[in-house]
């Protein structure tokens, strides 16, 4: 049994996917598989990467399945993966050569989750900025989510984690919908987890493009996203109000950071779809899941009730 499984889901990537798996190449700890799933590729992303899997000494099982979107391709990978945790990497991203090596420790130890650092890159690998966050030793997940919800900068990312794969699997973790899967479960992953470390390695490049910035710029495809916002914002209410083994008190930081996540999408909107939008938080009474210990605490809830516009505003 590997002690990783990299899981690399691909679609369209050409360009990128090279260099994504010469990172893996070149880590300084050689125990892991690597799980390519071309999801439906309409580029030469297959050519590049059987070629590359011809001279490479990758253990790489390389995969094909119709489009079906990143969360799809994910779930795929880890139906398929048998090492003793889970890594999840974008196929125009890539990793430190140290990344592997330097986590090693808590995997020896089997700590459900660990937490290590982004950098976003561009394409010359220049570091545009290192995204920090707290660091702590192992902890619970609860403990742990109660320092990442408020002094962490950029938690939501699936390609930030290392999960032990038994804990993953026996709590049924799927990725769902097309947009913002990792939002949508990032979560519930650490809550759940019994053992959790937040490490002070800054790992992971995540490449910015001028294609990444036009994605965001793209009126329909943001109502899309804003939509997935809403019924991810839904399944986490069942998903969370159903958990015996977590606190009231992570109950209600969980259903915050949802809160604030949601309304602040709102501001991507234009016109009649921010109307529509607002439209779906008021009816949620997202509101109430604010709960005041302060006046800031009470002037939100309050703007959240009743003007959700002016909250954006002033947030």
């Amino acid at each position: 049994m590997p002690k990783i499984s990299v899981i690399i889901p691909v679609y369209n990537t050409e360009k990128y996917i090279e260099k994504c798996l010469e990172s893996l190449e070149n880590q300084s700890m050689k125990d892991f598989e690597v799980i390519i799933i071309n999801d439906g590729s309409k580029d030469n992303s297959k050519n590049v990467i059987k070629n590359y899997i011809q001279s490479s000494k990758l253990n790489i099982k390389y995969l094909e399945k119709e489009n079906g979107g990143l969360a799809s391709a994910r779930n795929y990978g880890v139906e398929r993966a048998t090492g003793k945790y889970l890594s999840f990497l974008d196929s125009d991203d890539y990793l430190d050569k140290d990344t592997f090596s330097l986590l090693e420790k808590y995997i020896d130890d089997e700590v459900d989750l660990i937490k290590f650092k982004m950098k976003t890159v561009d394409e010359n690998g220049n570091i545009i900025e290192k995204i920090d966050g707290p660091v702590f030793s192992v902890c619970s997940g609860e403990e742990g989510y109660g320092k990442l919800c408020t002094l962490d900068k950029y938690m939501d990312p699936a390609c930030i984690y290392l999960y032990r794969k038994e804990f993953f699997v026996e709590n049924n973790f799927k990725y769902k919908l097309r947009y913002h899967e990792d939002f949508g479960l990032t979560s519930l992953i650490i809550v759940q987890a019994k053992t959790f470390v937040s490490t002070e390695y800054f790992c992971y490049n995540y490449l910015q493009t001028e294609e990444s910035l036009t994605r965001s710029k793209d009126d329909s495809k943001n109502i899309d996203r804003a939509k997935d916002m809403l019924s991810h914002y839904d399944n986490m209410l069942a998903v969370i109000d159903a958990c015996d083994n977590i606190s009231n008190k992570t109950k209600e930081l969980v259903k915050r950071y949802y809160t604030n996540s949601v309304v602040l999408k709102a501001d991507t909107l234009k016109g009649k779809e921010r109307k529509k939008y607002i439209k779906e938080i008021k009816y949620r009474q997202m509101y109430k899941n604010i709960k005041p210990e302060n006046l800031k605490q009470k002037i939100k809830r309050f703007l959240l009730k009743y003007n959700i516009n002016l909250y954006l505003k002033v947030r």
